[in-house]
């Protein structure tokens, strides 16, 4: 039974719907939304791909490098912060998985091990593709990116061969753990309206109808409250019956404050990602070099997977035990467990990790971003040599960066702020006690940020 719809009048930087907005409304009700977007991203994808397996050796001079890792890898965090998860929709793997269905898909429900444990594997996953870039070389080394495209595309069409929906990107794939975190703090959240949904019962949404497919990634439009899982491909648009969906902007960071159902994983690879962020400006420094050099007398191994695992280990120990630290100082206070005080509180840290993604990303797009312009050049026989790569100079990259972290640094704490003022509403010394250790753990990790941009960093491109 269709259930009538009141009108909004809520500007839309008020809250309000911007499926009032024609032009969008139109858009995401379109037969060819996201699909006018998946194929373009596609097709860009096959040509990374023969770049990579078969374009020039040198990352220097290989395009697919640098669509990749100068464009794509930096923007994506800028993707999450604006537009959500929006990428997953048209993410070339996603588009695979799709079509593998459609032709061959056998549609099984996805394995308990999976629902259970998949963010559990995601973090491991994540982990590891890691630390075996750096082991392994895998940025630096055209064709190892490429090895790297081929594993996660043979995993998407065993996946899509087997199972229903999107099972590897909910439930495996490393990036979908990345960006479901980072899309929390998006600015642009799908939802249902509750009143309406509440005397709905086609649940057309979730199971699709000839309109357009159910929720790729298995979520309940009507009792969705995070963003995590929703990559906004509009097929609950086009299939819910009361026109109950709701597109709306809000506070980026706001969905941090009132986590309902917080998991461990998810704290804990918000704190694993600070760490990973530490690495990868470490091993960008011009003193990694003589790091090295000490690890090596140290350890009394030149082994480079040796030294460089020691370093990681380290770099990614040092924000989970702050974050551990602080959920024990902050138990002092609030009375509660350490391991409910980790959970809620890993989730603050997202604004700071995505600032300092951007940040550290930011320095390869605009210190290397004409890398992109000469690379393709190149395929035409314009070989252009000796020219910068540098967008704008590396003071105005600093100055962004610094900002970028300011902004992170501001978005975290008040994250923390709000999270323990609606866990202890009414208990004043409870809020400040709970907020206080929490708010040396960001400026602690804020400070290491800030310090390891002020050193000089060396080229990727």
């Amino acid at each position: 039974m269709a259930v009538e719809l009141k009108p909004q009048n809520k500007s839309i930087f008020a809250g309000g719907n911007l499926l009032q907005i024609k032009p969008i409304d139109r858009l995401m009700r379109s037969k060819w939304f996201p699909g006018i977007i998946q194929w373009p991203t596609l097709i860009v994808f096959m040509v990374i791909m023969f770049q990579l397996l078969l374009g020039p050796e040198s990352a220097h001079d290989n395009l697919g490098t640098a669509l990749t890792w100068v464009l794509w890898w930096p923007l994506i965090p800028i993707i999450f912060l604006f537009l959500g998860r929006f990428w997953c929709a048209i993410c070339p793997f996603a588009t695979i998985n799709d079509l593998v269905q459609k032709f061959v898909g056998n549609n099984r429900p996805v394995p308990k091990f999976l629902k259970k444990y998949g963010i559990w594997i995601i973090d491991a996953l994540f982990i590891f593709i890691t630390w075996s870039d750096h082991v392994w070389g895998v940025v630096e080394n055209p064709f190892g990116s490429g090895v790297l495209m081929l594993t996660l595309t043979t995993g998407v069409i065993a996946s899509g061969s087997f199972f229903e929906r999107r099972t590897f990107c909910r439930h495996v794939c490393f990036l979908g753990g990345l960006s479901g975190n980072y899309a929390r703090t998006g600015m642009l959240a799908l939802r249902g309206t509750p009143e309406i949904c509440a005397a709905c019962t086609a649940a057309s949404c979730f199971k699709g109808t000839e309109k357009a497919p159910g929720c790729p990634l298995f979520e309940f439009p009507k009792t969705m409250t995070s963003n995590a899982n929703c990559v906004i491909c509009a097929d609950c648009i086009k299939n819910c019956p009361n026109d109950s969906i709701q597109l709306t902007m809000r506070p980026p960071t706001k969905e941090l404050w009132f986590i309902r159902k917080p998991k461990m994983e998810e704290a804990f690879l918000s704190a694993v990602i600070m760490g990973i962020v530490f690495v990868q400006n470490v091993t960008m420094l011009e003193v990694w070099g003589s790091m090295l050099n000490w690890l090596e007398q140290a350890t009394g191994t030149t082994n480079y997977a040796v030294t460089f695992s020691i370093t990681f280990a380290i770099a990614i120990i040092i924000p989970v035990a702050l974050l551990g630290l602080a959920s024990w100082v902050a138990g002092k206070f609030n009375k509660v467990s350490f391991v409910e005080n980790f959970t809620r509180f890993g989730y603050a840290i997202i604004a700071l990790d995505v600032a300092g993604h951007i940040a550290h990303n930011l320095f390869h797009l605009l210190a290397e971003g004409k890398s992109i312009f000469y690379t393709a050049m190149a395929l035409f026989g314009e070989a252009i040599h000796g020219a910068s790569p540098a967008l704008v100079g590396m003071d105005t990259i600093r100055v962004l960066q610094f900002g970028l972290l300011a902004l992170g640094f501001i978005g975290s704490l008040y994250a923390a702020y709000r999270i323990a003022k609606s866990n202890h509403a009414g208990a004043e010394g409870k809020v400040w006690g709970t907020f206080a250790p929490y708010a040396v753990l960001i400026v602690l990790l804020t400070v290491m940020n800030v310090y390891l941009f002020m050193l000089p960093m060396a080229m990727r491109m």
